[in-house]
């Protein structure tokens, strides 16, 4: 089920690492099962050259450059289908949903970035694009900001031209443990006054609740008109799914970001979920996601994604009019602000960049290191 096809033949020449140091967020973000912290995901940046001279460019971790960049520097010249092949299935035995196995799709995106520069195109239009533009929705409203620090937030996306706001619940009763669905009903509803009726709400629980608990939360949110409901048990409990659906569930549920490849998208559809959501920067093959664009299409499921703006901006160009990406707000704008060449987000679409080849984004390393934050840079060459 393969939909890039590539011959072009790559030999990796050299890769440049920028270590970071801990990159701080102007604020502390959380969900509700605990994800996110103090400081922006990015570890690293690579710059990653092969025989024709060509660089891609994307952040990644320090365990890519010590597991990944031995098996690509090693002098030899393959195919684009050769290395992804290779690659896929040497991480086998570490599980298709494993670190390892997102690695490979970071090897896959910086590929294409390398044929799209040699082809002198921007990647979305490499890629197929007909359009500049991805629609996209804001999201943020981190479970531990206070409901009028969340009111906020939501006004100031609506502000900037957003028709649809995503914040976090699944909260927590301090003293018990368990949900505090009054808090999360009331920072719901305090967030509709406060954008108004004709803004779509949507909400992410991050897999906070039993199936049991999701029924309840679903219950008691019935009536508040919410566009979806994001992630309300574990992302892997597909029967979980078609029982929240058989017991009456009317909302429209999401899932989709924890997943890594096609295959694990075809249960969500069997089971009842409403809205796809992959991933860009999680998946191991990229034309997965096009994939699952089309596995949506197919059955009239709304189909998104997610993944650091400025970055899927130009995948986001290869969806529909309604087919959005997610502006994680918190956490993409810091990064967005040590980027060069980033998309401009109005009137909820980003707006790429059409006179760079390649994925033209890139770390502003000088800005980088002015602040601070740039660790140590290694240059890596092919065994000899």
């Amino acid at each position: 089920m393969q939909q890039f096809d590539f011959t072009d033949l790559i030999r990796f020449t050299k890769a440049v690492f920028y270590n970071f140091r801990p990159i701080p967020l102007p604020k502390t973000f959380r969900d509700a099962t605990g994800g996110m912290g103090k400081y922006v995901p990015e570890q690293g940046y690579l710059e990653l050259y092969d025989d024709t001279g060509a660089c891609a460019h994307y952040t990644v971790t320090r365990a890519f450059v010590q597991n990944m960049l031995p098996k690509l520097l090693t002098g030899a010249k393959k195919s684009y289908n050769a290395w992804r092949h290779d690659l896929y299935w040497g991480v086998r035995n570490s599980g298709f949903q494993s670190g390892e196995a997102v690695n490979v799709g970071v090897v896959d995106l910086m590929m294409l970035d390398i044929l799209a520069q040699r082809a002198g195109q921007p990647i979305h239009r490499f890629l197929g694009a007909e359009k500049d533009w991805a629609a996209a929705y804001k999201g943020g409203g981190a479970i531990i900001r206070d409901d009028g620090e969340l009111c906020e937030e939501m006004a100031r996306y609506v502000s900037e031209g957003t028709t649809t706001v995503k914040f976090k619940v699944g909260s927590t009763n301090a003293e018990t443990g368990a949900p505090d669905m009054e808090r999360d009903v009331r920072r719901i509803e305090k967030v509709r006054k406060a954008v108004g009726e004709n803004i779509g709400i949507a909400v992410d629980c991050n897999q906070r609740f039993t199936v049991e608990e999701a029924f309840e939360f679903c219950k008691q949110t019935e009536s508040l008109n919410l566009e979806w409901i994001e992630e309300p048990i574990h992302s892997h409990d597909y029967n979980g799914i078609r029982r929240l659906k058989d017991m009456g569930v009317t909302q429209r549920l999401a899932a989709g970001e924890s997943m890594r490849i096609y295959y694990a998208y075809e249960p969500y559809v069997e089971k009842g979920i409403d809205i796809l959501q992959p991933s860009l920067g999680r998946m191991t093959r990229i034309d997965d996601l096009l994939k699952i664009r089309d596995l949506a299409r197919a059955h009239g499921l709304e189909f998104q994604s997610g993944g650091r703006g400025a970055y899927n901006a130009y995948f986001g160009a290869l969806y529909g009019e309604n087919e959005r990406i997610e502006f994680h707000a918190p956490i993409s704008e810091p990064v967005h602000e040590l980027m060069l060449n980033v998309p401009e987000y109005r009137d909820g679409r980003f707006w790429l960049q059409t006179d760079i080849p390649g994925m033209p984004v890139r770390m502003n390393l000088e800005k980088i290191e002015e602040l601070g934050y740039l660790e140590s840079r290694k240059i890596f060459l092919p065994d000899a």
